[in-house]
């Protein structure tokens, strides 16, 4: 047993046995920020450089709720008001997978995703994949938690490309002072909660934890929806996008739109 396993089992049993004789839960908030890789058109896009990127920044800057208990989670995006038009017609291509409710029973090792297709309200069911985390001995602190590193290599789908795989290296920090195996995103299977996660140009960052609330938490997981599993999905997703992308590239007005494509 390796030095770094041992100290994680310790601090994990003192954790425990701090928090036995409760019914485990809290409630976690993250913030997400994203390097944008753009490429604009600049015979189109004008003197709107600085409007679209202000546009984008808020737009992927979005807050996240993570509502957990010893073996249930629900993840959501916090309500706020969508961004400004900048104005004339504009075509957006980021990733697919798009936000709404991500339920998780890590017991059961299955989630339950809620997810808006161009307006089509979708229910994924599928199971929770195993991710083969590779511990690290490195430590920092995030907020009043020390956080140990974790790493985690994992073959994604090229965008637009179905055929093609790419191979994405995710960091995460969890802290074994709350030892629950959960995180933002599909993200879980460390000794203890994921405070912090990255990958390609995007991090989740927890910016603020509540243990343990006086008001009893209640975890529902959604129920609107076409059922369907991760991987009728994707394939839904990839043919709506590939059949916007032509529509838009016959369109008579392409000349007055303005294209941006965002990277992994």
């Amino acid at each position: 047993m390796t030095k770094l396993v041992k100290v994680l089992l310790i601090v994990f049993i003192f954790a425990i046995s701090g928090i036995q004789a409760q019914d485990f839960q809290g409630v976690a908030t993250y913030k997400t920020q994203r390097k944008l890789d753009i490429k604009m058109d600049s015979t189109q896009v004008g003197g709107m450089q600085d409007e679209i990127m202000a546009m984008l920044k808020k737009q992927f800057e979005k807050t996240y709720t993570l509502t957990f208990n010893k073996e249930e989670s629900l993840y959501k995006e916090d309500e706020s008001l969508a961004p400004p038009s900048a104005g004339g017609s504009m075509i957006i291509v980021a990733g697919m997978g798009g936000s709404g409710e991500l339920y998780k029973n890590m017991k059961a090792q299955r989630y339950v995703k809620q997810s808006d297709l161009l307006g089509k309200v979708f229910l994924i069911q599928d199971s929770l994949k195993t991710n083969a985390w590779k511990l690290h001995s490195d430590t920092k602190n995030i907020g009043n938690y020390t956080c140990f590193k974790a790493t985690l290599e994992r073959e994604i789908e090229a965008v637009f490309n179905n055929d093609s795989k790419e191979t994405q290296t995710v960091t995460a920090w969890y802290t074994p002072q709350i030892p629950v195996s959960n995180g933002p995103e599909k993200f879980q299977g460390l000794p203890g909660l994921i405070l912090e996660i990255s990958y390609d140009s995007q991090t989740i960052l927890c910016s603020k934890i509540l243990l343990n609330p006086a008001k009893q938490i209640t975890i529902k997981q959604p129920t609107t929806g076409d059922s369907v599993s991760q991987s009728e999905f994707d394939a839904i997703s990839v043919k709506k996008m590939k059949e916007m992308e032509s529509q838009y590239e016959r369109s008579e007005n392409g000349d007055n739109q303005i294209r941006i494509e965002i990277g992994n």
